[in-house]
């Protein structure tokens, strides 16, 4: 029995109300964009409900207003390291709503203050808010403090902190920024001492919801001036939402988490809660399997591979077989889990069926190989590790062998911190592993220096994700220069070069864009011919030549689909959408930024074409 309801708060429950409140309110319900970030270089996936917002939130006009709501799917693994406790998800989903230049923190922190107590109705009692105290940049936030004052709640459950606690951005060393106002759900969990409140982390607090207000933005001299467009981000994480209201312990309990969890205890024949070992590994596991599955049956899903969002799922994938094993599992899972996580999420997300037979067959695949790599014999090992040191180099080959005669013998080799960290990353193997085989191979295994080369690389890892959930403004659709316009631009001759000369099945999987060049994937399953290439190149040119009008339209989705409009299928029926038409080569649903004619772009250039992962191939070019 829930905690504050009468039954059990499922997910879908949780969104449907949500969306249907903010609608009350004049907001616009907008789609869940693909997990695969369009066209931005600085992230490997979208961390948040605003990543797909940031044109608008920048200025750019959005089709759909300037209220906005969604539920959004979300990839973070920043904090990968922390799964396995109560809290910490990969996968997640975040509630959103936005004020694109329209209502401003009245309106925001009433509303939220209206949906947790009387559409959720939460007692005000169990509810405890944090605002921003003020500096020297910019000053303590009154107007929050006394809308929350006027909605009954007490002074001593509004709590203020500093720019750590209570503040956004800006993403780099300029630009949008401002105050935030968290909402907090006071568990019945014992307070950790007399100064127990939100900032502490012992699980009394639980945030649950995030009003970011951006207020002002942050020049190049370091001051902060007030901005031109006031904007309000907002998030509510669900699956944590859902477990505080139901009273659960963890996100482990919750509709969308628990059955992959309960198929784990089938397979394992253990029990979840049986000691802290079993609870760690049986997180992990469910939480990785849903991540991979949700990453590769995305629209823009791509398969497990060795580098980008490919590495990510092939780690997340190897992570859980490898937890898995710690749990008795020896036989093939993932598939069987991978079913599970996908009945969980086709209604929320019908990619995920469509795309269900890729998703099968990369698990499969992806397993089988990883099985051999956690079977691998000390002979096989040992191979390994000397392909390694020829690969760095004479001088890390010298410091490991002797070499009598003509044969080069290994005799008791030191394996170092950066020789166990290459066999991890490049090969897969898992740091115990790693040190099980060592010994077995009476290597000598510099543990101390294994253990601070992994400290930093995935310390490396956490900054880059983490940094990348706010450098969105820094990139991608936010940078808005002529030279990123031209190459968007661009995408969209190649994509219609491609078609033609290899097909029609040729649609894209990915883009990422920086001011100097494009990389494009699409579906394609062989390699490239130099010819093909080069009737690529001489269409994309021609049409340059051509100086041929870049033209847009906003039309519901299902109008822009019947007049050929190209992009991804997703479920955006009813949804007015941005088609790009280039002269009429190309038409494509996107969301910008381009130029107004082609003979403004140069002369195309293919670098490189390669493969990417499964099926997939990539193209990187650029413009002269």
């Amino acid at each position: 029995m829930g905690e504050l309801l009468n039954k059990i708060m499922k997910t879908q429950e949780l969104k449907q109300k949500y969306l249907k409140f903010f609608a009350s309110k004049g907001h616009k319900v907008i789609s869940s964009a693909s997990l695969i970030p369009e066209n931005d270089p600085t992230v490997l996936f979208t961390t948040a409900g605003m990543h797909p917002l940031v044109p608008y939130l920048l200025g750019e006009k959005h089709s759909a207003g300037t209220r906005l709501t969604d539920f959004q799917k979300c990839i973070r693994t920043g904090d990968i390291d922390e799964v396995g406790d109560k809290w910490h998800l990969t996968f997640l989903e975040m509630l959103g709503n936005w004020s694109l230049n329209d209502y401003w923190k009245e309106d925001s922190l009433s509303w939220s203050f209206e949906f947790l107590t009387k559409v959720l109705e939460i007692p005000v009692n169990k509810l405890a808010v944090s605002i921003f105290e003020g500096d020297d940049n910019a000053p303590f936030d009154s107007e929050s403090y006394k809308i929350w004052k006027n909605l009954g709640l007490p002074e001593n459950k509004i709590y203020k902190y500093d720019k750590k606690e209570n503040w956004w951005g800006p993403a780099g060393t300029t630009g949008p920024c401002g105050p935030d106002s968290e909402i907090f759900y006071i568990t019945d969990k014992p307070v950790c001492g007399p100064d127990c409140q939100p900032s502490c982390s012992c699980g009394k607090y639980v945030e649950i919801w995030n009003n970011v207000f951006m207020e002002y933005f942050k020049d190049e001299k370091g001051n902060y001036n007030k901005a031109k467009n006031r904007n309000v981000d907002t998030g509510m994480g669900v699956a944590r939402t859902v477990a505080v209201l139901n009273g659960f312990t963890d996100n482990y309990e919750i509709d969308t988490v628990k059955p992959v969890v309960q198929k784990i205890e089938e397979i394992s024949g253990k029990k979840y809660l049986e000691n802290k070992e079993i609870t760690n590994s049986m997180r992990i596991v469910s939480d990785h399997i849903r991540a991979s599955v949700m990453i590769m049956g995305d629209n823009m899903g791509v398969a497990p591979g060795n580098v980008d969002q490919g590495y990510v799922v092939r780690k997340l994938i190897r992570r859980a077989i490898h937890h898995g094993k710690k749990l008795g599992i020896e036989n093939n899972f993932c598939v069987e889990l991978s079913k599970v996580v996908i009945d969980i999420f086709a209604p929320a997300y019908p990619e995920i069926k469509k795309n269900e037979e890729f998703v099968i067959l990369e698990m499969k695949k992806e397993e089988e190989k990883f099985r051999k790599v956690l079977n691998i014999s000390p002979e096989k090992f040992k191979k390994k590790f000397i392909k390694l040191m020829n690969k760095f180099g004479k001088e890390g080959i010298e410091a490991h062998i002797k070499q009598p005669g003509q044969a080069v013998q290994i005799v008791n080799p030191l394996i170092t911190g950066r020789e166990a960290f290459a066999l991890y990353s490049q090969e897969g193997i898992p740091k115990e592993e790693i040190i099980k085989l060592a010994k077995e191979n009476k290597f000598i295994l510099d543990i101390e220096d294994l253990n601070r080369i992994f400290a930093v690389e995935e310390k490396k890892h956490r900054d880059l994700s983490r940094a990348g959930a706010e450098q969105k403004f820094k990139g991608g659709l936010a940078d808005t220069g002529e030279e990123s316009k031209k190459l968007h631009t661009a995408t969209h001759l190649l994509q219609a070069a491609l078609r033609q000369v290899l097909g029609v099945h040729v649609k894209q999987k990915g883009s990422n864009i920086t001011a100097d060049r494009l990389r494009f994937d699409f579906s394609h399953s062989e390699k490239m011919t130099d010819e093909e290439k080069q009737k690529v190149e001489d269409l994309v040119n021609g049409w340059i030549k051509e100086d041929l009008e870049v033209k847009c339209e906003e039309l519901p989705y299902d109008e822009a689909k019947n007049k050929g409009a190209i992009g991804l299928s997703e479920d955006k029926y009813g949804e007015v959408v941005k088609v790009y038409n280039v002269g009429e080569i190309s038409k494509e649903l996107c969301g910008g930024p381009h130029i107004g004619r082609t003979g403004e772009l140069g002369i195309f250039k293919i670098k490189k074409e390669e493969a990417s992962s499964a099926g997939i191939r990539r193209i990187k070019a650029v413009l002269k």
